[in-house]
């Protein structure tokens, strides 16, 4: 009995061994995750994603690497620009381990000596730009900073992907002055801005009154053009209308009865225009042969026959008017 609990004492034993030997000897590896493995303490070869074999008891997996994407926050530090001002600078470093065997023994700590690094090239940035140029140089302070911290972790198996300032913090002294500066220079182009809208005000306003200045101006030219027009062709009707009543008399003259009717348009004409001066004036000089008003319209006859064109017709008689008594 005693030996049989010997023997099954044993075989557990035995069996534990198995099992320890064969978890340690299978090792599964997650993916995006490096494992370096060194037998007897020297280096041997890197573990893959998946599921890998050591050998127990002679290999130890030493290091275990994240080959992802890490950001590191910067710490705050203190930088000193061109112009003597101190700046409060913190951020954010973006690393990836490509060379896991670089990461385990190029450095004991590759990723506080990637950070420390980039803090000091923050440092050095600084101190060549002036306060306004360090504020406005975002892009130009993270390219030089991860392109000098990249250059050097390239011994350390680490790849820097981009540094990202998070802030720059100017003293409060320097804030208020710049709040300052910012409201004078708000000021300024705000009066700039009213003086130039006044301007062009009296501009626009100018111009207005001048356009309206120059249509009135063509206004008054047209209504004269036009107006000197309207008398023109006025002037051209009265004289057509003269001349057809006239053509109309001379023809009528020449036909029967036309002198006689000429005779008696002419005797009413002259008795009408005396008048006419009889009653807008109380003085009238009066011709010696008034009386003898046949007399007046045959001269007046005699005159319209001697005119060219104005016919042969006989010469009617002219009855004298006997003198008013």
């Amino acid at each position: 009995m005693p030996a049989a609990l010997g023997s099954l004492i044993v075989v557990v034993l035995v069996f534990m061994l198995v099992f320890a030997m064969l978890r340690t000897a299978f090792r599964i590896v997650p993916q995006q995750q490096a494992w370096l493995v060194e037998r007897l303490g020297k280096f041997h070869r890197v573990l893959g994603p998946g599921l890998n074999i050591v050998v127990p008891f002679l290999d130890r997996v030493a290091f275990r690497f994240d080959t992802r994407e890490i950001p590191t926050e910067v710490a705050p530090q203190v930088c000193i620009s061109l112009d003597n001002t101190t700046l409060t600078v913190d951020g954010f470093l973006y690393l990836q381990i490509t060379d896991p065997v670089k990461a385990a023994y190029g450095s004991s700590n590759p990723m506080n000596a990637a950070m420390q690094l980039a803090q000091t090239t923050m440092r050095s940035e600084i101190g060549k730009l002036h306060l306004d140029q360090a504020l406005s140089s975002r892009q130009v302070l993270n390219a030089a900073v991860a392109a000098s911290v990249d250059e050097a972790a390239v011994n350390w198996g680490i790849k820097v992907l981009r540094y990202e300032i998070k802030d720059i913090t100017p003293p409060a002294e320097i804030l208020r002055a710049m709040e300052l500066q910012i409201t004078a220079e708000r000021e300024k182009r705000a009066t700039i801005a009213r003086s130039e809208g006044v301007r062009q005000q009296q501009i626009n306003t100018s111009e207005g009154q001048r356009q309206q200045e120059i249509n009135l101006a063509d206004g008054r030219r047209q209504a004269e053009v036009l107006r000197a027009e309207g008398e023109a062709k006025a002037i051209e009707l009265v004289a057509a209308a003269s001349a057809l009543a006239i053509r109309t008399i001379g023809e009528a003259t020449v036909t029967d009865g036309g002198m006689a009717a000429m005779q008696m348009q002419l005797a009413k004409d002259f008795i009408g225009q005396w008048g006419n001066l009889a009653k807008q004036g109380t003085t009238m000089v009066i011709p010696t042969d008034l009386g003898n008003i046949g007399a007046v319209i045959g001269t007046a006859l005699q005159m319209v026959r001697a005119q060219p064109g104005a016919g042969a017709a006989p010469p009617a008689a002219v009855t004298s008017v006997p003198p008013a008594g």
